[in-house]
């Protein structure tokens, strides 16, 4: 029998990009073979194959709360405008025509599987088989009869496709399909046997196996193994009842074809349902040991570190094990796969105690400024694109750059995260995953335990039933690709650029009396960062922080809030130095909505976690407002007052405000982790910038009793809302040209000369930052800022321009520029004189010769 074609129907291999998430259509129709089976020197070709069969035929129909299927929701008459259900209609006919395409390479996929059955049962009654009938009959049972169903199936509709009408009904073929499923569950009941008999007669008779080899695509492609032909008809029944649910969505209530393409749905289900309750327990290449059907859970991309190195895997949670995988390198066209690197039964997992430190491989951390530099690259490529795609003949030099930018992202994904995730198997071998969030690591380990409630067994897969389970895997998944740039379209939200305000309010639901705090997350290039911390609320089951915090977002679209129990505990602090040993109450996460968050007014939410519910507010500040900085009106206070006017006022060389906040950094906040990134409450900041304004009295008091990142933030502010930055407008394009001269002779003169040129209660302010940023940094190891951390901190905030010399160079012309060669430039220059100390704040106070006293 010749392939079949689909004689007229136009090649709709667009469809599978327009309707990329229908999962009945991944079979990837390919509108560039050969018409009619030719290939392209006229000779015969064998049909379409796809060769990454699917998992078992357990289908997850929505359901409501008394466990009836819920059916999709068409499109009504009442209340659409004017067009809509024409267009559904038209959505209708295409999803037809995609399923149509896809019916045809599976029917192609039927008839391949046949080819050698005829020559096999020839042969059986030879004095010398192959096989024997028996044999033939059990690899081969059904597959006739489920061939010639969908023969007939998609010679009736492929008319209606051709002539098109509105009032066209196709319902009545798929309730005629969906009728015969019976043949289906013969087929499924036999499937474990025919797939063993198939494996044992390959190895056994090397006729079988050349016999088999005619299963090929083109000369390029490569043999298909049995598994991979026998599951075809397997993964047809979901797909068939998948397109049911969106004919229904796009099918008018008052539609004749609705109420039998319904009809037609409910039957399917039905026979999905009885499959998986009645599924026989000796099918375990597709089941549980106990004869449940094997679902997948939960999957993602990880980080493993495997022989001292790190490696993405992409990790899948079914219900009864966990398996870790890599991609397959294919060629250019050629499906994905998946290679298995190792699985452990959820019945034989285990994690980590403090114990089995000495059991898993040791963390590698990248210096900070690395992953900071890589940030900077990535942002000034996503800039140059933008750029290029703008130019008369850019869009080649845009993939060149589009490939670049998606390995440093790559790179990014693979470094940055640091918080270790380690699961044991029985036999006590460790294995380690870095996660970039606590948030994310507690998912994980809250979706094991779930699962590991049940009464599981332990299983052991034979290589078959490990070859099926990771091919499944390709169209089970339901986290497609790594989180980078180049996987999202070019429509979607790049995120947010600028400051988010949020304020946690207060939380409830708590059992018992705990000593609680929450943190605030976001994300930023792919993974997420942990950005606030609010204090703790001793001994309570309502606490009501009440604390605002400002966010810097780079590219943000979420917000994740988690709530944690205190550990007080001293013995449970020897863990690794990323190890959170704190509990974790309930975590939430809400989309960044732009039109939500940049709003002027506040807007207020509720995140509940396990019966938790944690109230707060946030609003949005773009990037082009909050870089403005604006004159103090009240020239009495310190905030938006010229530097000069503050210290002659104060009778000083720096600012009463920076040596004392200095000072109580370092007396009790050198040694806290991310100080200076970590967010303070802006309630607490604003109420130190009131009281250094006011020069209240009670200043020392309320500095000794503040939280110690509310005291850096307010260092941070005062230097942003600086009338002109401490480095002067005047000299900032010099500044830019001599961070970029590539001779380290020039540059250095250069650097000095411009910092000589600086007014004396700038140069003396910004030399007593230096030292005291320099100590801050000795402490590393401990606080994790490193000498670049802090130049990404305050280099931006001491260098960029006012708002009015900002407009006449343009030197952040967007709000995306965050990462722009500007503020790199701005770090770079803060950065080279941290490295490269210039002249002691000691020194300079014995020697007044630089300065002009033209201040």
């Amino acid at each position: 029998m010749e392939p079949l074609s689909a004689r007229g129907l136009p090649r709709l291999s667009w469809i599978d990009t327009l309707y990329s998430n229908f999962n009945y259509n991944t079979d990837g129709y390919e509108g560039d073979g050969g018409e009619d089976g030719k290939s392209q020197d006229g000779s015969e070709t064998l049909p379409f194959i796809d060769e990454s069969p699917t998992m078992s035929p357990q289908l997850c129909a929505p359901q409501g709360p008394d466990g009836e299927t819920v059916l999709p929701t068409p499109l009504c008459p009442e209340g659409t405008r004017p067009g809509d259900i024409e267009k559904g209609l038209e959505m209708k006919r295409l999803v037809l025509s995609g399923f149509l395409a896809s019916e045809e390479i599976y029917i192609n996929q039927l008839e391949a599987l046949l080819l050698p059955m005829r020559p096999l049962k020839a042969t059986a009654t030879t004095s010398q088989p192959v096989l024997t009938i028996q044999q033939v009959e059990t690899i081969f049972y059904k597959i006739q009869d489920i061939f010639q169903i969908h023969k007939e199936f998609y010679d009736a509709l492929l008319p209606s496709i051709q002539q098109w009408d509105e009032k066209v009904t196709v319902g009545h073929l798929f309730q005629k399909l969906a009728s015969q499923l019976g043949v289906y569950k013969a087929f499924v009941d036999n499937y474990k046997v025919a797939l063993e008999t198939a494996e044992k007669c390959s190895q056994a008779n090397s006729q079988f196996q050349k016999i088999s080899e005619v299963i090929t695509l083109t000369q390029s492609s490569p043999l298909l193994s049995p598994t991979a032909l026998l599951y075809k008809p397997i993964d047809r029944v979901t797909r068939s009842t998948l397109v049911l649910h969106d004919l229904l969505k796009h099918t008018p209530k008052d539609h004749p074809d609705f109420p039998l393409l319904q009809d037609a749905l409910r039957i399917s289900q039905n026979f999905l349902s009885s499959i998986n309750e009645e599924i026989d327990p000796r099918r375990t290449a597709v089941t549980t040991p106990k004869g449940e059907a094997r679902q997948l859970v939960k999957d993602g991309f990880l980080v493993e570190v495997s022989e001292s190195s790190r490696k993405l895997r992409h990790v899948f949670l079914f219900t009864d094990l966990l398996l870790c995988a890599k991609m397959k390198k294919t060629a250019v066209g050629r499906h994905q796969q998946y290679e298995c690197k190792w699985y452990i039964p959820l019945a034989d997992l285990t994690f980590q105690t403090l114990d089995d430190s000495d059991a898993c491989p040791s963390i590698q951390v990248l210096p900070e400024h690395e992953i900071e530099e890589m940030k900077i690259k990535i942002s000034v490529l996503k800039n140059e694109i933008q750029k290029e795609k703008k130019a008369p003949k850019g869009q080649s030099r845009v993939e060149r750059l589009r490939k670049k930018m998606n390995e440093q992202e790559s790179w990014l994904l693979l470094h940055s995260p640091t918080i270790p995730f380690r699961i044991n198997n029985k036999h006590g071998k460790c294995y380690l995953f870095l996660l970039s969030s606590d948030y994310e690591r507690s998912e994980w380990r809250e979706s094991i335990q779930k699962l590991q409630k049940k009464d599981l067994q332990s299983c052991m897969l034979s290589s078959v039933e490990l070859q099926v389970l990771t091919s499944s895997c390709f169209k089970l998944r339901t986290v497609h690709n790594i989180p980078v740039t180049g996987n999202k379209d070019d429509e979607e939200t790049p995120g947010l650029y600028g400051f988010l305000h949020v304020i946690v309010h207060s939380a409830k639901g708590f059992k018992q009396s705990a000593n609680l705090y929450c943190t605030l997350e976001v994300d930023s290039f792919g993974y997420f960062v942990s950005k606030a911390k609010t204090r703790v609320f001793r001994d309570t089951t309502e606490p009501q922080w009440n604390e605002e915090f400002e966010i810097e977002l780079e590219g943000s679209q979420y917000l994740r809030i988690l709530c944690y129990e205190k550990c007080y505990d001293k013995s449970m602090l020897n863990k690794d130095d990323n190890e959170i040993v704190d509990k974790i109450m309930g975590k939430g996460q809400v989309q960044l909505d732009p039109q939500t968050v940049q709003s002027k007014n506040w807007h207020m939410d509720v995140i509940e976690m396990n019966g938790i519910k944690v109230e707060f507010s946030m609003k949005f500040t773009s990037r082009d407002l909050s870089l403005k900085r604006t004159p103090s009106k009240k020239q009495s206070g310190v905030f938006g007052v010229k530097i000069n006017v503050v210290t002659k006022r104060e009778r000083s060389k720096v600012p009463y405000i920076v040596r004392q906040c200095i000072e109580e950094v370092e007396k009790r906040g050198i040694d806290e982790v991310g100080i200076y990134r970590i967010s303070g409450v802006a309630t607490d900041i604003q109420a130190l910038k009131s009281a250094f304004d006011t020069n209240t009295k009670d200043i020392l008091v309320m500095l000794s009793d503040m939280d110690i990142n509310a005291i850096a933030g307010t260092l941070k502010l005062y230097f942003r809302e600086l009338p002109e930055p401490l480095l002067t407008d005047r000299l900032y394009p010099a500044f830019m040209e001599g961070i970029a001269l590539s001779d380290p002779a020039a540059k250095e003169n250069c650097m000095m000369h411009l910092l000589r040129s600086l007014p004396e209660p700038n140069i003396m302010t910004f030399l007593t930052l230096l030292e005291h940023l320099k100590r801050v940094a000795e402490k590393e190891p401990i606080n994790k800022m490193s000498l670049h951390n802090l130049a990404t901190v305050f280099g931006p905030t001491l260098l960029r321009p006012s708002e009015s010399e900002s407009a006449k160079g343009q030197h952040i012309t967007s709000a995306s520029d965050i990462w722009s060669h500007d503020v790199m430039a701005q770090v770079q220059v803060l950065l080279y004189y941290l490295q490269h100390p210039p002249i002691s704040y000691a020194e300079l106070k014995r020697n007044t010769l630089y300065f002009s006293t033209d201040v």
